[in-house]
């Protein structure tokens, strides 16, 4: 296994983007966060999960469950709203990505999504908790057109909002094949690079963190001068069979 990092401020003020990764013994875990803007401190939002869920993955004598460590993010994220009087601000996405040699899993809740490509094509993807990925579902627009719908901000599960049942998504455990990659990234990186064009890149690479780099220069030319968000990716690539 390796992987690549990539996070940066776009053409905003400040990065509220963080990203992460925690290992243990065979297994190995990534995560993103985006924190929401509009709502104040996306930046202390998107750390705090971060930090929260790397240090509960590597506690304990058993290796946590990912729903485990959303629960505790979550519930750090939560307390910490209250002592910074921010009980309506401080929210943020989340996505992760966990393997162990021979298998991958991974879970989000908001829009930020991973990606997993096989023999340099998508094969599945996550699907954003939010206003389009909904009307898409029900039909009433095409997948192409989340990018820049009018209300392609608008989410509908993140992370420091109260909830009575878990609101994030854990899928099961798949078997991972040579050559397998895998994509985390915040809104910022997809809206500006379409799936088309993370192939191309995927071809072309040599290495996880030159596939970033060779698809950060698509985003930075199709969104320079557009109040380019901050944008951020993770990538992970499976070389080699246990």
């Amino acid at each position: 296994m390796t992987y690549g990092l990539l996070t940066n401020q776009g053409e905003r003020d400040h990065n509220e983007d963080f990203i992460g990764r925690a290992l243990r013994g065979n297994r190995a875990v990534f995560i993103l966060a985006d924190g929401l803007g509009g709502h104040g401190k996306g930046e202390v939002a998107s750390r705090s999960v971060v930090e929260n869920v790397i240090s509960h993955y590597k506690e304990g004598e058993q290796v946590p469950e990912l729903s485990e460590c959303i629960e505790f993010a979550q519930q750090k994220l939560l307390e910490q709203q209250i002592t910074e009087h921010m009980t309506y601000g401080m929210k943020t996405t989340l996505v992760m990505l966990e393997l162990d040699g021979k298998r991958m899993r991974w879970a989000h809740i908001g829009d930020s999504r991973a990606y997993h490509f096989r023999k340099r094509k998508v094969i599945a993807r996550t699907l954003d908790h939010s206003v389009p990925q909904m009307l898409v579902a029900t039909g009433q627009i095409k997948e192409k057109e989340i990018r820049f719908h009018e209300d392609r901000n608008r989410l509908l599960r993140v992370m420091g909002t109260e909830w009575s049942q878990p609101q994030y998504v854990v899928s099961d455990w798949k078997e991972m094949n040579e050559g397998d990659a895998f994509l985390l990234c915040s809104d910022g990186f997809w809206e500006w690079i379409q799936e088309k064009y993370m192939e191309k890149a995927l071809k072309k690479a040599k290495t996880a963190q030159n596939w970033l780099d060779l698809m950060e220069e698509r985003i930075r030319k199709n969104g320079t001068g557009k109040d380019m968000d901050n944008y951020s990716a993770i990538a992970v690539w499976h070389e080699k069979g246990d």
